[in-house]
């Protein structure tokens, strides 16, 4: 009698089934999927979202709907939008990531530069606001906003040039700056953040659709809230410049714009409520970690949840998540360990990477030597940092196999390369664009049993 195949490493059924907790978690923030279930209604009562109104009837037989926004994932938003508003004239203009258009029927797609705006992101957005200035007493209006909109929603502010931003974008990137400090200055230096969008919807006839990328999914900050009002001032800007010691190196433009502003010179954001334009968020991270867990429950694994809306530091948060996924490892039933949010990493070096390949470095690296555990550091998106990777797998091997090339775990790190590692030892996950954006998901999981060795 033939012998059955053996099973598979515990660590290829751990990669597997990491990957497959993963898909999971991007099905449940697929905007497509969403509203073909959440959209509701017709071309002559109006719709709704999830119960709630989204857009009025039309006035008119005919009336169009235009569809304007930004943002990594706004195509796919937009297309879902699209196919949902069965029997409705749709128009419109939506600005993406290069690398992440979809065609979308009557609907302009331009593609600039993420995360730092470059000329084609003034390009489109001075396009974008003519259309709207255009449409906006003629027809309803949907604002589409996803990650990225803050880098390709781009119209700097009197005296600011797009040199200006870009050179602070950067600054604020490279100091470690979380999201809502560096909307905080994107705001006060542009003509189309922070409510810039309000004076021109037409009131009581429009809305939004937004997929959040932001910690407690403050609309004020998804794409630096360009049709809600805005509760930061010019003092917090500067605030924010001089809690990382920016002040004297961003562009003397922009210390004179908000120093202007602090003093009255220059008007302040708008304060509009938040519901001058009803917002309505069609997917976040707490949908997608909630599927996470429903796969690994489905799977086999006893979940446990590490973190929602994890905030802070890459490097200590991927120590203290390595050494729980190393006591979990020392249990007997297979278990999994789940995050999700947008750390902040302080980049030091110059080399490739980004915060989900350098939080799966540095936890594997507290994990060396652990057997039957493994990890997924992930953004939803499909880009982490300036990389084709989405992020990366990790175990308690992944720096031995790395020196066994030649490697220095310790070196890449100081350097910023996890990338490169990575790659050599094909352990990155490459998704390309996922037609979502909900911040980062971290997964851990152990095959159960008891670990022979200790985290570092």
């Amino acid at each position: 009698m033939k012998a059955p195949p053996a099973p598979p490493p515990p660590s290829d059924r751990l990669r597997a089934d990491l990957l497959e907790i993963h898909r999971a978690a991007l099905r449940a923030a697929d905007p497509e999927r969403i509203l073909e279930r959440d959209l509701r209604g017709d071309a002559a009562s109006g719709w709704t979202f999830r119960g709630q109104p989204l857009l009025p009837p039309p006035r008119t037989k005919g009336e169009p709907i235009f569809l304007f926004g930004a943002g990594k994932a706004a195509a796919a938003l937009a297309r879902g939008v699209r196919r949902g508003l069965g029997g409705e004239a749709v128009g419109g203009r939506i600005i993406v990531k290069h690398g992440h258009r979809l065609e979308v029927p009557g609907v302009v797609v331009e593609e600039a530069g993420h995360p730092v705006p470059d000329a084609h992101s003034v390009a489109a957005t001075e396009r974008l606001l003519a259309d709207l200035r255009e449409s906006g007493g003629r027809g309803r209006v949907l604002v589409l906003l996803t990650g990225g909109a803050s880098a390709l929603l781009v119209a700097p502010a009197a005296g600011i040039t797009l040199e200006d931003k870009s050179r602070v974008s950067s600054l604020l990137l490279a100091c470690g700056a979380d999201i809502h400090e560096i909307n905080t200055i994107r705001k006060h230096l542009s003509a189309v953040k922070g409510g810039g969008l309000i004076p021109l919807l037409p009131p009581g006839r429009a809305g939004a659709l937004v997929i959040s990328d932001v910690i407690g999914d403050q609309l004020t900050s998804i794409g630096s809230g360009p049709a809600t009002g805005d509760p930061t001032t010019f003092g917090d800007a500067l605030e924010v410049l001089e809690k990382f010691d920016l002040a004297e190196r961003v562009p003397p433009a922009v210390i004179h714009r908000l120093r202007a502003g602090v003093a009255g010179a220059v008007p302040e954001t708008p304060d509009a409520p938040g519901e001058a334009v009803p917002h309505h968020i069609v997917a976040s991270n707490f949908h997608s970690l909630r599927a996470a867990g429903q796969e690994a429950a489905r799977l086999g694994y006893r979940t446990e949840v590490f973190g929602r809306d994890l905030a802070g530091e890459v490097h200590e948060t991927a120590r203290r998540f390595a050494h729980r996924l190393a006591a979990l490892g020392s249990e007997p039933a297979p278990a999994a360990l789940l995050a999700g949010g947008e750390l902040t990493l302080r980049v030091t070096g110059d080399g490739r990477g980004g915060r989900s390949q350098e939080f799966a470095l540095v936890a594997a690296g507290h994990l060396e030597g652990v057997s039957d555990v493994a990890l997924l550091a992930a953004g939803t998106d499909g880009t982490d940092g300036p990389t084709n990777a989405a992020g990366a797998f990790a175990d308690g091997g992944s720096w031995g196999r790395a020196r066994r090339r030649g490697l220095d775990p310790e070196a890449t790190l100081r350097n910023n390369d996890s990338w490169s590692l990575f790659r050599e030892t094909g352990e990155l996950l490459v998704t390309g664009p996922t037609g979502t954006n909900v911040m980062d998901l971290m997964v851990g999981l152990s095959a159960g049993g008891v670990s022979d060795a200790k985290p570092s």
